[in-house]
């Protein structure tokens, strides 16, 4: 009984193998024998007539089409502010009036002399009178005094001057050969001279090289002023009081200078001496008593040097005023003397109109007064709102500083293009413009400015461009942000095609267009295109329905998908706008 149950388990088993082989060599041969091959699908588009349309999109901000910082052409203090932050106001309103009292003067100034000028020319289109004639012949004569005073005046200045060198020979002399004792005489050693004595006894205490200096400087300034008192000296002994003009001209120039060398010189031995005491008695050495007597002769030497020096500059500057005033004479009665001559003779046409030409000046000063009047009252400049007043009454304000801060009502939209898309952009082309904080709506607008110069930017260029709105909508606010489509062109009433079913080869353009439920290449000739679309120039017509995408699948799944691919791709709107970035 064991073995027949075994024998009926290992049948069971065999009939389970063979079961298993002939499923999966059924599976197998139903796979090669019935599954159906790849099926290849077609997702088309239809040729259409429309409008081909090529735009540029950039984002930015709101913002007014124009703002301006109203200052003031004048300074003053405000009078008045007549407007407030958020008021509409027109072109030419006053907005804050400045205080113009010295302007207002000037205007009545100018207003009299015109009326002066316009008398002027009134008298002297009449005849010459008596008095008239005796006035300009009392002023001629009053011209050729004032050069003869001028004259005498001269000659009592050279006089003066000749004076004025006697009186420095006098003082030179002394305290040129006073400076030599002090300097080279042998007051303290009768080995050396006193220059050597006060520079070595510094050294002794002090730098080398500063006791040097002080002693070359003397020694130096010295002889110079020796030389120059020597050669003026002859000069001086030379002359006399009547020698010619300009040898006492050039004797008083010559006195001058000598003095002011000889003051120098003095000034250095001064230093020397005192530097000597100082050095000294810092170090608590013995200072030579008759140091003091050279310091006080130096000093008195020095008040009159400086007072010779004050009397001999302003004798100078007297014969030249005197020279300059004879000059002035000689002019203003060349002068009196054609005018007198004029008057005789009578109105000469060209002073007539000399003084018509006067007049018209007259006329432009008080224009220009009038217009500065005009610059204390701040007016707008154009139709506009204004955003903010930044001053009060009683407040200074000055040209350099804005008062009002005017904006326009028209707003516009500021974007940034790429160098490449600004090079498309030019003003005048038409744009759609959409905004983030107000969905619903949509402006057109047109380009209004182009920026020439672009702004750099971690190595991007990037130039700004302007749309002006063509409404004014409440909502929209300066700040807020846009986003701007510029259209570049728009071609009305052209084929367009689905830009993927262009293909090239070998540098032709070529399109498959369903015939039969067949795609046949059919060469084509392309002209413009945006992101979508692409105009048909020739070899395709409206109507034709052509290969956008081949789908390669298996079975009924794969055929509906791509029947409904086909469907996708041919709904659109013939006849419509194709709107989308250029290439």
């Amino acid at each position: 009984m064991k073995k027949f149950f075994g024998l009926i388990w290992k049948h069971k088993i065999y009939t389970l193998i063979i079961l298993a082989l002939v499923g999966v060599g059924g599976y197998f041969g139903y796979k090669k024998w019935f599954v159906p091959d790849a099926v290849t699908r077609y997702v088309t588009a239809k040729v259409e007539r429309g409008v081909l349309v090529s735009s540029i999109s950039g984002s930015g901000q709101v913002s007014a089409s124009n703002q301006v910082d109203i200052q003031p052409k004048a300074s003053g203090d405000v009078l008045s502010v007549s407007v407030k932050a958020g008021q509409e106001v027109k072109a030419g309103a006053l907005l804050v009036q400045l205080n113009a009292s010295a302007a207002l003067k000037a205007v009545r100034d100018a207003s009299s002399n015109l009326e002066s000028t316009r008398l002027s020319l009134e008298k002297l289109t009449k005849s010459t009178d008596a008095l008239t004639l005796l006035q300009y012949e009392n002023s001629l004569a009053q011209a050729q005094e004032s050069k003869t005073k001028a004259e005498d005046d001269l000659a009592k200045a050279y006089e003066d001057g000749f004076n004025n060198v006697a009186n420095a020979f006098l003082d030179l002399p002394s305290m040129v050969s006073g400076l030599y004792d002090i300097l080279y005489g042998y007051t303290f050693d009768y080995s050396i001279p006193n220059l050597e004595y006060y520079a070595n006894n510094a050294m002794i205490f002090e730098d080398v090289e500063r006791a040097e200096n002080y002693r070359n400087s003397v020694s130096l300034s010295y002889s110079a002023a020796k030389n120059a008192y020597d050669i003026n000296f002859d000069s001086y002994k030379a002359a006399g009081r009547f020698s010619s003009t300009s040898t006492i001209e050039d004797l008083i120039d010559e006195t001058y200078e000598t003095t002011k060398l000889i003051a120098e010189a003095i000034k250095n031995a001064n230093n020397l001496v005192q530097y000597y005491t100082d050095v000294l008695t810092e170090n608590k050495a013995r200072v030579q008593s008759q140091a003091s007597n050279h310091l006080s002769t130096l000093n008195g030497y020095t008040g009159t040097t400086n007072s010779q020096l004050i009397t001999l500059l302003a004798q100078k500057r007297t014969i030249q005023t005197d020279k300059e005033s004879i000059v002035n004479s000689e002019r203003t009665i060349a002068e009196k003397t054609v005018s007198l001559a004029d008057l005789k003779a009578g109105t000469d046409p060209l002073d007539i109109q000399a003084q018509q030409i006067t007049l018209r000046q007259r006329q432009n000063s008080l224009s220009d007064a009038r217009e500065t009047l005009s610059n204390y009252s701040v007016r707008a400049p154009f139709d506009g709102v204004i955003a903010a007043v930044n001053v009060k009454k009683g407040d200074a304000a000055s040209s350099g500083s804005a008062v009002c801060t005017i904006i326009t009502k028209q707003r516009v939209a500021t974007i940034a293009l790429n160098e490449v898309d600004v090079a498309k952009v030019k003003a005048g082309q038409k744009a759609v413009v959409t905004f983030d904080a107000v969905e619903d709506l949509s402006i057109t607008g047109e380009v209004v400015e182009v920026d020439a110069i672009g702004a750099v930017s971690q190595g991007v260029v990037s130039y700004n461009v302007k749309v002006a709105f063509d409404i004014q909508d409440e909502r929209v606010k300066p700040g807020m942000s846009v986003s701007v489509s510029i259209i570049l062109s728009s071609k009305p009433d052209v084929l367009l095609v689905s830009s993927s079913a262009i293909k090239t080869q070998n540098g032709s353009s070529y399109a498959e267009v369903m015939v039969s439920g067949t795609p046949q290449k059919m060469t084509i000739t392309v002209g413009d295109s945006n992101d979508t679309m692409t105009e048909v120039v020739s070899g395709l017509s409206e109507g034709d329905e052509v290969v956008t995408q081949t789908v390669t699948g298996a079975g009924t799944a794969s055929a509906a998908a791509g029947s409904a691919g086909s469907q996708s791709a041919n709904r659109g709107a013939p006849g419509g706008m194709m709107f989308g970035e250029m290439h």
